[in-house]
């Protein structure tokens, strides 16, 4: 029998590392399942595959539900300076845990639903949107509200960018009617199975 050595995976780093990214996300979901809508914490693979569509001329950013940062750390390796990004999270530990990690990007401890009303980035219209939010577990109600509200800060051409682990895009149909937006696949990645999806203006 050959022996293959292998580098340790990010569960086993984590794990001798103490409290870790997997802890949190396992504790925060087993704490309240609905509101950590994720089945699976995000991997570096999918956090670039998500992000793979964002430049640094797309600058202002707002990120959906960053959690523990993943896609956040891809944003930046990408070239995105972290005062252009505008984390949102509703999970408080997360949002503490956020503005340790990323001083300089600005973090809300909120829902993304009610964004319409807010004022991000001075005014000015943010070039795409990244969201590790699980749309699927949400209402059609709340989905609605998160889309209107984060179109309402984008340009024109900008695009939404979400992920989701079934076959159905993460936006149903008769929403992306009713809005005017039109979703397609970014790609996949077997790493922890979920599908990147660009959701854009149909203008």
């Amino acid at each position: 029998m050959r022996n293959c050595l292998h580098p340790p995976s990010e569960q086993a780093i984590d794990k001798r590392a103490g409290p870790s990214d997997f802890e949190r996300f396992l504790r925060s979901w087993r704490a309240a399942p609905l509101r950590v809508a994720a089945v699976a914490r995000s991997s570096r693979a999918l956090a670039g595959l998500i992000t793979s569509q964002v430049e640094m001329h797309h600058s202002p950013v707002p990120e959906l539900g960053p959690g523990t940062g993943v896609f956040t750390r891809a944003l930046i390796e990408r070239g995105l300076d972290p005062v252009a990004l505008t984390l949102i999270e509703l999970h408080a530990k997360f949002a503490s845990l956020l503005r340790a990690r990323f001083s300089q990007a600005w973090v809300l401890q909120m829902s993304a639903a009610p964004l319409r009303g807010q004022q991000l980035f001075g005014g000015r219209w943010a070039g795409a949107a990244v969201s590790g939010l699980g749309l699927l577990s949400m209402s059609l109600h709340l989905v609605m509200s998160i889309l209107k509200g984060t179109f309402g800060h984008l340009r024109p051409d900008a695009a939404f960018h979400q992920f989701t682990f079934g076959p159905r895009r993460p936006v149903p149909r008769p929403i992306l009617d009713r809005l005017g937006l039109v979703a397609e696949r970014i790609g996949d990645t077997l790493s922890n199975l979920p599908r990147a999806m660009s959701i854009k203006s149909a203008a």
